[in-house]
């Protein structure tokens, strides 16, 4: 991280006398903390505070002075002050004491509070090492598909003398159809005969009577 150790060393001297100062890494930069809430810090060569929200308008309008902007976003009472608005060491106490009364003015954070979470980090590894346990199930899978594919091949190939024997079946139906239809075709032909003859009559009686009404005449 790059940020002005000479700007560090001036607020390092302006808490001195407060109790429960602590550093930390923050914003790329380096912070001071009061009772566990920040109180200033450096970024680059710019002075950051974290002010009462209330004057955060009024510190606008000082020169140097301009919001605190993190990812695109801005907080209320977070400010940020250039090198020459901090060059006198009575505008750099003016906004330390801002900074410092702000941060007593919240509730104290206990020191360890964020410490319990370093736990959950050491649970992972555990998880990773129970991944090849998974692994090994894998083979097993495929041994029983191979005996299930292997079992069923058989099953199919005797199937197919059965399909067979119900071709013969359907073949040995055919002939007998067609020996029941054809005397049925056979019986109709006297049939027609007789029609064929009962026309014949009909056609000599209106011939015969042709003839008796000629006479006649």
């Amino acid at each position: 991280m790059v940020y002005s150790e000479e700007l560090a060393g001036r607020l390092r001297e302006r808490l001195g006398t407060v109790n429960r100062v602590t550093e930390r890494e923050m914003f790329g930069g380096v912070s001071f903390m009061v009772a566990g809430n920040m109180c200033c810090g450096v970024l680059g060569d710019d002075l950051v505070v974290r002010i009462d929200p209330t004057l955060h308008h009024d510190a606008l309008t000082r020169p140097n002075v301009s919001e605190f902007v993190m990812g695109g976003r801005s907080s209320r009472g977070m400010i940020r002050v250039g090198p020459a608005g901090v060059a006198d060491d009575d505008e750099l106490a003016l906004w330390v004491r801002l900074g410092i009364a702000h941060a007593t003015s919240l509730p104290p954070k206990k020191a360890g509070a964020k410490k319990k979470a370093a736990p959950k980090a050491k649970k992972a590894p555990a998880v990773r090492k129970k991944a090849p346990a998974a692994k090994k199930k894998a083979p097993a899978a495929k041994k029983k598909a191979a005996v299930a594919k292997k079992a069923k091949r058989p099953a199919v190939k005797a199937r197919k003398p059965a399909a067979k024997k119900k071709k013969v079946a359907v073949k040995a139906k055919r002939p007998a159809a067609k020996k029941a239809k054809r005397p049925a075709v056979r019986a109709r032909k006297p049939a027609a005969k007789k029609k064929l003859a009962v026309r014949k009559k009909r056609a000599a009686v209106k011939k015969r009577a042709a003839k008796a009404v000629r006479r006649r005449r």
